[in-house]
């Protein structure tokens, strides 16, 4: 059993930058972020696989998040810049025993997830 614990969400104003990080109790293989705003679908934000360190965005994300490991430290985590109110959101850490690759494959082969951490981006 992994368990992961998310620090580093708050309020922020639009335009500022956050960074969240995520320390798992275990090994594993893949770990990414995900977030859920009210009233809306889960949404992939970025995936890390932790060997090689290759890297997956969702389309909302791109360009503005960064994804980041510390093999070291067992951390991951996601530089935030640019962040706009639709960003609000739960963001939650995700973790997979597999090497996963693509962004599909992320979606579907989580296998822990943390409680998550609110990300609150005021106008």
């Amino acid at each position: 059993q992994v368990q992961l614990v998310e620090s580093g969400g708050g309020l922020v104003q639009a335009g500022g930058s956050l960074r969240l990080s995520c320390a798992a109790s275990g090994r594993t293989f893949s770990m990414g972020w995900f977030r859920q705003a009210p009233g809306k679908e889960r949404e992939f934000v970025a995936g890390i696989t932790w060997s090689s360190g290759s890297t997956y965005y969702g389309d909302s994300t791109k360009g503005r998040f960064t994804i980041s490991r510390d093999n070291a430290k067992n951390t991951m985590y996601l530089q935030m810049a640019s962040l706009k109110p639709e960003d609000t959101a739960v963001y939650y850490c995700a973790a997979s025993l597999r090497i996963l690759r693509g962004v599909s494959a992320y979606v579907n082969g989580m296998d822990y997830w943390g409680k998550g951490t609110l990300v609150t981006v005021s106008s």
